[in-house]
């Protein structure tokens, strides 16, 4: 199956594979139980929830979709229920499926991940990937680079909230990866906090305020 190329399909592997060197850090390991920088979330759960950014690409781009096909990622972020929501409580953590995964430990964890990160790899390089993906817990697609980007976003971000619990340097990521998130996070930001926020915030310590992007 011949797919188009994507500028994601090259930037996406050399992401995962950053997330992949800060999760197997000793580091994460020797803290594994230990509160993380988000709430009501352990290291190891927060290691497991960056980690299966690539399993889920693995799982996911394979697949058919019959879901309708949202236009951007900007588009996925704006309807997302955990976006709109808030954070989320304690129950709701505890609930969801990074703390069990984290129960089976950092090597467990090494292993799907790497093995993810080679799947994607191959499907990428070969042209298995489907140009629409699903993601069927929001009842949606994305395109392929779309929903790439989605998980670099998910990436980049959740590498800092790591690295920054275990104490360690935040990974700095190349441009064809970081270039793309940085974007997309500037303009939700403008979206739910307007131009004069971002002006402010990027240029002015002293009205700067809190413009986060979720």
């Amino acid at each position: 199956m011949s797919r188009p190329a994507d500028s994601l399909d090259s930037s996406f592997p050399l992401a995962a594979s950053i997330a992949l060197d800060l999760i197997r850090r000793p580091e994460v390991s020797e803290q594994w139980s230990n509160p993380s920088a988000l709430p009501h979330m352990s290291v190891g759960a927060l290691a497991c929830h960056l980690g299966r950014q690539a399993v889920r690409a693995a799982e996911l781009l394979p697949a058919p979709s019959d879901l309708p096909t949202l236009e951007t990622a900007d588009s996925h972020y704006e309807r997302a229920a955990w976006v709109t929501e808030g954070t989320p409580d304690e129950e709701s953590v505890a609930a969801g499926p990074d703390e069990a995964d984290a129960l089976r430990g950092p090597a467990d964890l090494h292993a799907r991940s790497a093995r993810a990160l080679d799947e994607v790899s191959d499907l990428l390089s070969r042209g298995a990937a489907r140009d629409v993906v699903p993601i069927p817990w929001q009842g949606w697609s994305l395109r392929r680079g779309e929903f790439l980007l989605t998980r670099q976003l998910e990436i980049v971000v959740h590498s800092d909230d790591l690295a920054v619990s275990v104490g360690v340097p935040t990974p700095v990521f190349p441009a064809e990866v970081f270039d793309p998130v940085r974007d997309l996070l500037v303009r939700l930001a403008v979206r739910r906090h307007g131009q004069s926020a971002l002006i402010s915030a990027l240029s002015r310590t002293e009205r700067a305020r809190d413009i986060s992007a979720f």
